[in-house]
């Protein structure tokens, strides 16, 4: 496909939207998207005339990257599978980003985007309105791929005292365990464990984060980790699906007492920081509870 035609692919999917300023979506598949939820509704609120449209891109990321800064758009979400993909397409890139190897929010400046990982923050900022802390704490994450690189990163910024990452294939928890105590003056900060060896974490309190996709459907059991009385050790719990609002992880913390989130809080906030970063502002209290408002009803009904 030549740059002309993806620049008119990209127009195609403004055509009869009447806007000063443009956002975006690149990923695959992306129909399903609640993005264009939160944007266009900070937009209609501020009267920022922006309108946000999703686009599943197939092949050409870059070029894909560069057609949209040059039509002037002045943001970009990225989402599966291109968070890793599209940093060789990007003029800078935040720190945090850098660290966590994956972006999700592209801002546009001088010489081309910037990016950003949006998620990392947003989980942060939806365990903080929920009354937790993670700093000195100790964390159980269950999972070692995408998802969980911006969890553990979150730990070591936010500075838990403790987290073992608990995955099928220990080879991967290790490499992500290795990738995060290199930062670290605390050199074993981050625990790798096999799901099968899960006996040996130490007898305590935690927070669990569920960072697989085990509950995405139906019939989905519990991720990793089958024996109920392991889960007994949460004082606090989140798990990073958000549809269906209560997957069996979420269930078997509300049978024991214990408090536990779903991901839609961090879907709202990750959309937040990255609209703030893009329209240089502050998203107020009272908008944010309409557009959680508006994600609920959309979701669950």
């Amino acid at each position: 496909m030549s740059k002309i035609d993806l620049k008119d692919k990209i127009i195609a999917g403004y055509r009869n939207v009447e806007s000063d300023k443009l956002l975006g979506i690149f990923g695959n598949p992306i129909k399903h998207t609640l993005s264009p939820v939160i944007h266009d509704t900070i937009s209609d609120y501020y009267s920022f005339n922006e309108r946000y449209i999703p686009f599943e891109i197939e092949d050409n990321l870059g070029d894909y990257v560069k057609a949209a800064y040059d039509l002037g758009i002045i943001g970009l979400n990225i989402t599966v599978p291109y968070k890793e993909k599209v940093i060789p397409y990007l003029s800078d890139i935040d720190e945090d980003a850098k660290k966590i190897g994956a972006v999700n929010t592209l801002v546009r400046s001088q010489n081309g985007y910037k990016g950003y990982n949006t998620d990392m923050e947003g989980l942060y900022r939806s365990i903080i309105e929920a009354n937790e802390d993670i700093k000195d704490k100790e964390i159980i994450m269950l999972g070692a791929g995408g998802a969980a690189r911006a969890v553990a990163y979150m730990c070591f910024k936010y500075k838990a005292s403790k987290a073992y990452i608990i995955n099928r294939s220990v080879d991967k928890a290790q490499r992500l365990a290795e990738d995060m105590n290199a930062m670290d003056d605390k050199s074993s900060r981050f625990i790798s464990i096999s799901s099968d060896k899960y006996e040996t974490v130490p007898e305590g309190r935690y927070i669990f984060i569920q960072c697989t996709s085990v509950g995405l459907k139906e019939d989905d059991g519990l991720p990793l980790v089958t024996d109920k009385e392991f889960y007994k050790q949460a004082c606090f719990a989140v798990d990073l699906i958000y549809n269906p609002a209560k997957t069996a992880f979420i269930k078997l913390m509300e049978d024991n007492n214990i408090p536990a989130i779903n991901g839609l809080k961090m879907l709202l906030y990750q959309g937040i920081i990255a609209n703030e970063l893009w329209n240089n502002t502050k998203i107020n209290n009272e908008l944010t509870a309409q557009i959680y408002d508006k994600l609920y009803k959309k979701i669950y009904g």
